[in-house]
């Protein structure tokens, strides 16, 4: 039995000379409360609706005014005037727009004569939280429109033509590009900033200091050999995941270039996030004891299981900042719509600036030093 408690007290001893572990330990199921609390079951808030009026008569201005009320109270999405349809759809492709209306030419004279007015709704079906509540917040706009203040003899209908503009997309293809990042991120995790810290604990890391390496050439190195196997982790899965979800775009050989683009410009952004957390941290256990909240903070507000519009500002402004965010919707623009490089251009170079800043200040803190 003193032999046990010898080991129990050293293990306590060690636990309460880190005071970092301690504070980890605590906040972790506080970060998971809060994040996951409000990253699920929000409601759609100031989405961008793009409205393309041909008409531009009285009845016309009803829908105006109607959007204009929904922006006004629940605020679910806010109107963005377009003069092109084809312009419309090509920004809900690539992202830029949630959701598109189209108001065609003669609608205000339809509904008068009560010949079968339409108006469309186009939106991105490869993300169902967004579509389904477009589709329904603007099937109820219709039924208010088609409620007359005086009931006539003869009804007069307007419906509602809901545009998709891919094939349906199950559950499992949707979580694909947050998986590819996850699987990413765990890679780096393990591979990266705890093999740093492990082998700085072992006395691995006091044979660099002898040499006469620089200290960028010491931390880009630890940084290229993280990337490689992130890389690697990145292909496997998006292979693994595409066979198994039925996806056919990654085997496209124009995607190809692009996906393996985002595998190796995301690797970088992470490897180099990791090593600016890791690079004055010396305790094994503290990258171990962050990695659940790591995962929490970056993987849940980035968009790969509900949409970002569903967060509050706080929230927002985290998922904003997040590198997981613009790879996650690098991923989804070319698995799930096959939306060519302009789509991840933003993505790649927000990724690439991000990867620069996070190299040059984890440079300018490393010790060179015991």
């Amino acid at each position: 039995m003193n032999r046990m408690w010898a080991i129990v007290e050293r293990e306590l001893r060690k636990f309460f000379r880190s005071p970092t572990l301690m504070l980890v330990s605590m906040v972790f199921p506080l970060v998971q409360l809060i994040v996951l609390g409000n990253a699920f079951g929000g409601k759609i808030k100031n989405a961008r609706l793009g409205v393309v009026d041909l008409d531009g008569g009285t009845q016309a201005v009803k829908i105006h005014e109607a959007l204009a009320a929904v922006h006004s109270n629940a605020r679910t999405f806010y109107s963005v005037p377009y003069d092109n349809d084809k312009q419309a759809m090509e920004d809900v492709r690539r992202g830029k727009l949630d959701g598109a209306i189209i108001i065609p030419p003669q609608y205000s004279r339809r509904v008068y004569e009560e010949n079968h007015p339409r108006i469309a709704l186009i939106v991105d079906n490869t993300d169902n939280f967004m579509s389904s509540t477009l589709e329904s917040l603007m099937t109820e706009l219709t039924t208010a429109l088609n409620t007359p203040d005086i009931e006539p003899r003869i009804i007069q209908s307007i419906v509602l033509d809901t545009v998709e503009l891919y094939p349906y997309i199950e559950y499992m293809k949707y979580l694909l590009p947050g998986s590819i990042v996850l699987a990413m991120f765990v890679s780096v995790m393990i591979g990266g900033g705890m093999l740093y810290i492990d082998d700085k604990a072992r006395g691995v890391h006091e044979g660099y200091l002898v040499t006469p390496i620089t200290k960028f050439e010491l931390v880009a190195g630890l940084n290229f050999a993280g990337t490689v196997k992130a890389v690697l982790s990145g292909v496997v899965i998006t292979l693994l995941g595409a066979l198994l979800s039925g996806l056919g775009t990654p085997f496209q050989p124009q995607n190809i270039i692009y996906i393996l683009l985002l595998i190796v410009v995301t690797s970088l952004a992470f490897n180099t996030m990791m090593f600016l957390l890791m690079v004055r941290v010396e305790d094994p256990l503290v990258p171990r004891a962050i990695f659940g909240i790591l995962n929490t903070l970056l993987f849940f507000p980035s968009g790969s299981i509900y949409p970002i519009k569903a967060f509050p500002a706080w929230l927002r402004g985290i998922a904003y900042i997040n590198p997981f965010t613009y790879a996650v919707h690098g991923f989804k623009a070319i698995l799930l719509k096959d939306a060519g490089f302009v789509a991840i251009g933003a993505d790649l170079l927000y990724l690439g600036i991000a990867a620069i800043v996070m190299i040059t200040i984890a440079t300018a803190l490393f010790k060179r030093t015991l």
